[in-house]
């Protein structure tokens, strides 16, 4: 109905429920958005002009506008919203949680244990999340336009890997570039040993931290 909505930002509040809400002033309208934290973080100050793709949804009758960055995100959205039992709350974290290529991929590889770090995520949801879109991502990645790192470490070492990583506090966006970095920009091999991928993702993220 509404493919997008360019304006002037008026205002953005968090509400009780920690959804974030754009006000976008429109031809002398104001529009409430519901946008997620990491586009909120990216906009100009109030009074800056932005432009805002949208998904229109009725709930219990009442219109909600959400918003994005880019057709790609919306598009994401809006798979995960055919997953049963993931509303728009659980979509919008999960897209919170990893940038775009590292959330599908993370789906395309059935990594689960990177999709739990979203708030109210549970590992049954987030099997459930593979098994229903691993299949149709594998195909929308092409015709949107982006193509998602593979780097990183095997199947059979990623998970301890991960797992070591998130116990040291680091979150599921920090994880995910570290391990490419690893992987591309180091050239550590893929079956290289645990305490290897472990060492150096730390030492590329504690450089990150230090500039």
């Amino acid at each position: 109905m509404i493919s997008y909505l360019k304006g002037i930002i008026a205002g953005v509040q968090t509400n009780n429920g920690n959804r974030v809400i754009l006000t976008l002033e429109v031809n002398g309208i104001g529009y409430d958005l519901q946008v997620p934290q990491r586009l909120a973080q990216q906009l100009p100050e109030s009074g800056g002009v932005a432009q805002i793709f949208t998904h229109y949804q009725i709930r219990e009758e009442v219109p909600l506008l959400y918003g994005f960055a880019s057709p790609a995100e919306r598009d994401l959205f809006r798979h995960l919203l055919t997953v049963s039992g993931i509303g728009a709350a659980l979509a919008i974290a999960l897209l919170d949680t990893l940038e775009l290529p590292d959330l599908v991929q993370a789906i395309i590889a059935s990594n689960t244990q990177i999709l739990i770090q979203a708030p109210g995520v549970g590992k049954k949801t987030a099997e459930r999340i593979c098994l229903e879109l691993k299949s149709k991502l594998i195909e929308w990645r092409k015709s949107a336009g982006f193509f998602v790192a593979t780097g990183g470490p095997a199947p059979g070492i990623l998970e301890e890997v991960q797992m070591t990583l998130f116990a040291l506090g680091y979150t599921a966006h920090e994880v995910s570039h570290a391990l490419h970095v690893v992987s591309e920009d180091i050239g550590l091999p893929k079956d290289a040993y645990v305490e290897d991928w472990i060492k150096q993702a730390i030492a590329h993220l504690s450089s990150e931290q230090v500039q």
